[in-house]
């Protein structure tokens, strides 16, 4: 961060040069370009010039403090340090934010995606095993969620399921766990009692505004049918379910878990506009490494950026070599042992690339 800042700086001393020298002010188009990006630099140069006095002020005082013999003053300079380096703490916070927050997304609403990929029945129980584990982080985090759609296999596990989150900050500790998860154990079906690989595929999508996507009714192809579900789950008497398809692009979103046909289509707008605005933004510029498709993959076993690992209780994530001995807590919903350094790496990683 502060190699970042350091050229930040050296750059607003260039600008600051280059704005003074005679005749740039008659160039009016390069004399707003220099000072519009003085002006945003300035923003992080101040606190930063003043956090290298606060740093200086400190090795100042901690030298008085080994040379200082009489205990009054020592608890007087002591008390001094504590509170310049509350300061520091401070302005380390404020600068790695302003800096981050030119990288990250603003995000008010996303979805998380689930999806079973290899490994059929036992794949649509770990989607579920995983949908669980999310939602119970997202209560543990007071987020509001909603359940938007869900495919649901012969064993209630999830073909796919998607979720509604409401919360400002849930994409951006979320947005890491894009990708394919992969789950070795024995499951239900096995007889034998061996362990069996599988995995299962997870998005998440920042949910666009109103005025970022613009969806003509011309474009929409809309089928609506009756609900069905194994053992008569979601099923009703009425064509409630609604099948929405995005004729140029052939995305297609199905949302049954409403009881009213107007609710899921309503539903299932909201998904499509997410999947779209994805779709375009890949297209737009070929790499989406935070967005789907590029992070979730075929869903083939051997592309992960997790693992589960029953036998051995296992969770490890192969991106910045986390392993934890805790599956069933992770399961449980206490992510955060594992988002945080997720969170922490990407934004070091951000700001190493600027």
């Amino acid at each position: 961060m502060f190699e970042k800042l350091d050229e930040i700086e050296k750059r607003y001393n260039e600008i600051e040069a280059e704005m003074a020298k005679p005749g740039v002010i008659a160039n009016m188009e390069v004399y707003k370009k220099l000072a519009k990006e003085y002006t945003d630099s300035k923003e992080l140069v101040v606190p930063f010039r003043e956090w290298k006095k606060a740093k200086s002020e400190e090795v100042k005082i901690l030298e008085m403090l080994k040379s200082e013999t009489q205990e009054e003053m020592k608890t007087l300079i002591k008390e001094e340090a504590k509170q310049l380096s509350k300061k520091i703490e401070g302005l380390e916070n404020f600068l790695r934010d302003r800096l981050l927050s030119k990288h990250e997304k603003k995000v008010q609403n996303m979805f998380l995606e689930i999806r079973a990929g290899t490994g059929g029945e036992e794949a649509a129980l770990f989607a579920r095993d995983l949908f669980t584990a999310y939602t119970k982080y997202a209560e543990k985090m007071k987020w509001k969620t909603e359940l938007m759609a869900a495919s649901i296999s012969d064993l209630g596990g999830f073909k796919e399921v998607v979720m509604a989150i409401e919360a400002k900050e849930a994409y951006g500790q979320l947005r890491y766990e894009s990708g394919v998860h992969r789950v070795q154990r024995v499951p239900v079906t096995e007889a034998q009692g061996r362990i069996h690989t599988s995995a299962v595929t997870v998005a998440v999508l920042p949910e666009p505004e109103e005025a970022e996507l613009n969806i003509g009714a011309e474009d929409l192809r809309i089928d609506v049918f009756r609900s069905s579900g194994p053992g008569g789950q979601h099923v009703n008497t009425t064509d409630s379910a609604v099948r929405i398809t995005h004729i140029p692009t052939g995305l297609v979103v199905t949302c049954q878990d409403e009881k009213s046909q107007h609710k899921n289509k309503a539903k299932a707008i909201r998904v499509l506009r997410a999947r779209l605005k994805e779709k375009l933004e890949a297209e737009k510029e070929q790499e989406i490494s935070e967005e789907r498709k590029k992070q979730v993959g075929s869903g083939d076993r051997s592309e992960r950026i997790r693992t589960y690992n029953f036998p051995q209780g296992r969770v490890t994530d192969h991106r910045i070599g986390l392993t934890l001995y805790k599956l069933q807590s992770v399961l449980d919903g206490n992510i955060e042992d594992i988002v945080s350094p997720l969170v922490a790496y990407f934004q070091s990683e951000s700001l190493k690339a600027g």
